[in-house]
């Protein structure tokens, strides 16, 4: 049955289809990929219909929310919900560029399900503090519907994909961060007086979220870095250097929303490189910026399998090889569990294929 997938096409878009002999074909590659994405989302399918299936409405105690927070805290919030409110954009624009894998597509569905329902939950807490009125949410609304969100990566699944990487992983930071106002830690004067339990349980069940979401998108990129470690590199570094949180140049307060942000500790760019960049270099086995660019420029030419052109290899110094093929493999064991629990992998297995191309010392 496996061997009736049918990968994208262009899932890397002009890769040569020449291949170097002993080495996986593009075509193998991509069906290696496309099978680790169908079994990663059916295993995180089933574990977020056991573990976080909650409501936006009737999770919370939304009556019991104070009605005095800090007008730093509501331009906070305030932002956040702008931000996931554009959810259908982004479940849009990466739907049609990753249509024909069933593993990415179907994911972005489920990914957008639970992001509309943080949109939910965020314009719940504006309404019930009782700081902003039904009309002005309703007016801010139209607002955001004006604007239509384009990644800035339009048209390149590998760099969407890495992007969202360090988005969610952002995202996260910053409803962490706000868990901590909630909890009343936070150190910042215009935030002594913002602890709110109910806020405190929004804040920690939407981050729940996002360490899901950001775990999953890190998963694929570990497919590609493992399978395709070029190209993946080149793409990580692209994105690193061009990273902007969504939804930035259309959310129309968004610079009095960045501000608050910033001053409440929440999220600016030494939280970008220290709490992100870092975070996703320790997880991909990146050791820094600098070793990742240098790695780039020093990249090998090797010919193909005919003589008739070469293509580029990965310096393998530039990260740790070994390290993302034990992650790799540990993707498919947890998809292989998944499979032997109902019964699929007895009909249509999903096992590790190592990459041949390291060349292990």
């Amino acid at each position: 049955m496996s061997s009736l997938i049918i990968p994208p096409a262009d899932i890397l878009g002009d890769l040569t289809s020449r291949t170097p002999v002993g080495l996986l074909s593009r075509q193998e590659k991509d069906r290696l990929i496309e099978r680790g994405f169908l079994g990663l989302y059916r295993w995180y399918t089933a574990r977020s219909q056991e573990t976080r299936n909650w409501n936006p409405d009737k999770s919370f105690d939304w009556r019991k929310l104070r009605h005095d927070f800090s007008e730093p805290l509501m331009q906070i919030l305030q932002g956040f919900f702008a931000v996931e409110y554009f959810t259908p954009d982004y479940v849009d624009e990466i739907l049609n560029l990753v249509r024909r894998s069933h593993g990415r597509s179907h994911f972005q569905l489920r990914w957008g399900s639970e992001e509309e329902k943080h949109a939910d939950t965020w314009e719940n807490s504006l309404l019930f503090s009782h700081q902003r009125t039904p009309d002005f949410i309703e007016s801010y609304k139209e607002d955001l519907r004006s604007s239509v969100h384009r990644s800035i990566w339009e048209g390149d699944a590998l760099r969407n994909l890495v992007y969202t990487v360090f988005q969610e992983r952002a995202t996260q930071l910053n409803y962490l961060n706000l868990l901590k106002i909630a909890n009343g830690k936070s150190d910042k004067p215009q935030h002594k007086d913002d602890a709110d339990p109910v806020l405190a349980r929004v804040a920690q069940t939407i981050a729940t979220d996002e360490a899901a979401h950001y775990n999953f998108f890190l998963e694929g990129v570990r497919l590609f870095l493992y399978y395709y470690p070029q190209r993946t590199l080149e793409a990580i570094q692209d994105v690193i250097t061009h990273f902007t949180m969504p939804a930035n140049n259309i959310v129309p307060d968004w610079d009095a929303f960045n501000y608050a942000v910033y001053k409440a500790g929440i999220y600016g760019p030494r939280e970008y490189a220290r709490d992100v960049v870092q975070v996703v270099f320790r997880n991909l086995g990146i050791e820094s910026r600098k070793k990742l660019e240098e790695g780039i420029k020093k990249g090998r030419i090797v010919p193909t399998k005919d003589d008739d052109g070469t293509h580029l290899t990965a310096i393998w110094d530039t990260f740790d090889y070994g390290l993302v093929e034990g992650d790799v493999q540990r993707i498919y064991g947890k998809i292989v569990k998944h499979e032997k629990d109902f019964g699929r992998y007895e009909l249509d297995p999903t096992d590790f294929v190592p990459n041949p191309e390291w060349p292990k010392k």
